[in-house]
């Protein structure tokens, strides 16, 4: 088992272990026993995997304390792929905006998931990619994410550049580690921002109590350096259309920031934009916004552009997606709601 602190930017999980209990096994505290099965693993290191939600015990959170019983079945899954971690080629489509002999764009659809992890092993791009392409390169210390520089949340919908040579993949992952991409996302928010338009820097990082939420947190406490700049597109009485362009690429970087000032993404269900949260509470108004919550079951927020330097050409490249259909149709609902209400 790695050190568990590298992997505090990765929002999936891998299966690394499953341990089926014996049903004669004895009370034993979990660490202790994991100690004796697992190989090259302090019991410092696990008891740091246990408190961080890596080790579920019938799928639940235990304590370091816990004592295993007959027949529990024990995970330990981690952000990061086994080493002998194999991606399965699978006939999915892409919908591929620009290739050369070392890059494409790709448009990825909201609810598919960039890389196999943790309940997630099949119908992901990468499946896709590796059916596609042979021999995409990976970067070090991203085993089974062939071609992936950057990537986006399973229910964020846009575009993503993926590297299909080694000196593609070493150019672009420069540009991202010295924030000279341009990347620019379109969400709608709960409420109006004061500021029309501002800077969100606040360091990020893991929830204490919930790894699968990020939040504001002080450096001197872990959190990364994060800046997203944020404009008003459009005021929708209850809602707005936001664009953001990103700094740093931070784990939820936008969904984060605009929940920490107080405007969640609009039916994000990790960050509480799946309430509403905004407008006076009576029928009819309750029925439109659920409404808008079925027509767009996920956050609203889309990649919209995506700008480089080629990394053998030297060429500037800069794309631009439409908004997709279930997005777009959730804004004229409120455009019309706001207008005739």
């Amino acid at each position: 088992m790695q050190d568990i602190e590298e992997y505090s930017d990765s929002d999936e999980l891998y299966e690394h272990y499953r341990i089926i209990c014996d049903p004669k096994q004895t009370l034993l505290r979990i660490d202790k026993f994991l100690m004796d099965r697992l190989p090259n693993v302090t019991r410092s290191k696990l008891q740091t995997a246990i408190k961080d939600g890596f080790v579920k015990v019938n799928n639940k959170n235990v304590k370091p304390n816990y004592k295993v019983h007959p027949d529990d079945e024990i995970i330990i899954a981690l952000p990061e792929p086994p080493k002998e971690s194999e991606v399965i080629p699978e006939d999915i489509p892409l919908d591929i905006k620009y290739e050369d002999d070392h890059l494409l764009v790709v448009e990825k659809p909201a609810g598919m998931v960039v890389h196999p992890a943790y309940n997630n092993w099949s119908g992901t791009l990468v499946n896709a990619l590796a059916f596609h392409f042979e021999q995409l390169p990976e970067m070090p210390g991203n085993t089974g994410r062939p071609g992936l520089v950057h990537r986006i949340d399973k229910d964020t919908s846009g575009l993503l550049v993926i590297a299909k040579s080694e000196l593609a993949m070493t150019g672009l992952a420069k540009q991202f580690f010295d924030h000279t991409i341009d990347r620019t996302y379109i969400a709608m928010v709960w409420g109006i921002p004061k500021e029309e338009k501002a800077t969100i820097n606040s360091p990020l990082g893991r929830h204490p109590k919930d790894r699968r939420v990020v939040t504001v947190v002080d450096e001197e406490k872990g959190g990364k350096h994060a800046i997203t700049h944020y404009k008003v597109l459009e005021d929708l009485r209850y809602v707005s259309l936001v664009q953001c362009k990103l700094e740093t690429g931070r784990t939820h970087q936008i969904r984060a920031h605009l929940k920490s000032i107080g405007h969640p993404l609009f039916n994000d269900s990790t960050y509480g934009g799946d309430k509403i949260l905004k407008g006076a509470r009576f029928s009819k108004y309750n029925s439109f916004v659920e409404n808008c919550f079925k027509l767009m079951p996920r956050q609203a927020l889309h990649a919209k552009s995506l700008g480089f330097i080629h990394p053998i050409t030297e060429e500037k490249l800069y794309f631009e997606s439409e908004l997709p259909d279930d997005f777009n149709s959730v804004i004229e609902k409120w455009r019309h709601y706001v207008q005739y209400n």
